[in-house]
């Protein structure tokens, strides 16, 4: 079953306490923003008065996208991207409801800080199955937080908006025989600071490993306190729903070819 906008659900956990395309425009097809699983500053002055953090300063939206090949047999495995975001989905999903109910005992990493790294590294060990990525990010002085988190949300939005529902499989779902596809997991970020590298994803594998490792390295700097939200977006989400590399340049054209 090929995925086509308006009738594919995704898969989303949304927690919290410009680029080259990835293939050319296809004729005649336009762009749906409906149905699944981002502005540069001048920033010396700006940066100039600003306080500096543990990060850096300021405050960041980032947003990161990896497409990758999942074959059939590894679909159903226990090892599988999808079924690494499904954990994660089903374990993280009441987290972040208050900012104390997001520690252990009132200490250590928050499970925000946790959750946002396990993704990370997760799409890094599966690099040799990646096909392109992207990222995106833009700067706020610290006054502007209610923009930063404008952004953020508008950002989560565009991603949510692209398909008709938010699904996640319940456990055990997962068919004994599996299609090949194409995934795109997209990650929204707002962290503190303007040292968080989102550079250049998609440019190379090293140069987005590099943007991984960084963003799974600062979010959890001071326990995961210096991360203020994370959403991550996942398609296809139903076990027998295939994404083709056609309907990626359609809904992804941002992504820039590995």
């Amino acid at each position: 079953m090929v995925m086509k906008p308006m009738k594919t659900p995704f898969a989303v956990l949304s927690l919290a306490v410009s680029s080259m395309a990835f293939a050319p425009t296809l004729p005649g097809r336009q762009f749906s923003t409906s149905s699944s699983t981002r502005l540069q500053f001048f920033e010396g002055l700006d940066k100039a008065f600003e306080d500096s953090g543990p990060l850096g300063k300021g405050i960041t939206v980032g947003k990161v996208q990896v497409a990758l090949a999942v074959s059939g047999t590894e679909r159903t495995s226990r090892d599988s991207i999808f079924a690494i975001l499904e954990k994660q989905a089903r374990n993280n999903g009441d987290i972040g409801s208050s900012y104390d109910d997001d520690y252990d005992e009132g200490y250590g990493d928050s499970h925000l800080s946790k959750f946002c790294h396990e993704i990370c590294l997760a799409l890094v060990r599966k690099s040799d199955n990646w096909m392109a990525a992207c990222s995106d990010s833009e700067w706020f002085k610290e006054q502007d937080m209610a923009k930063a988190e404008s952004v953020y949300n508008l950002w989560a939005d565009r991603e949510a908006c692209k398909f008709e529902k938010e699904y996640v499989p319940p456990e055990g779902s997962a068919s004994a025989e599996g299609n090949p596809t194409v995934a795109v997991v997209s990650l929204i970020v707002e962290i503190q600071g303007d040292e968080t590298n989102f550079e250049r994803a998609g440019f190379s594998i090293a140069d987005t490993k590099s943007v991984l490792t960084s963003l799974a390295s600062d979010c959890r700097v001071e326990g995961g306190d210096c991360l203020n939200a994370f959403e991550v977006f996942w398609t296809p989400s139903e076990p027998k729903e295939v994404l083709t590399e056609r309907d990626t340049i359609v809904d992804f054209p941002e992504l820039i070819t590995l």
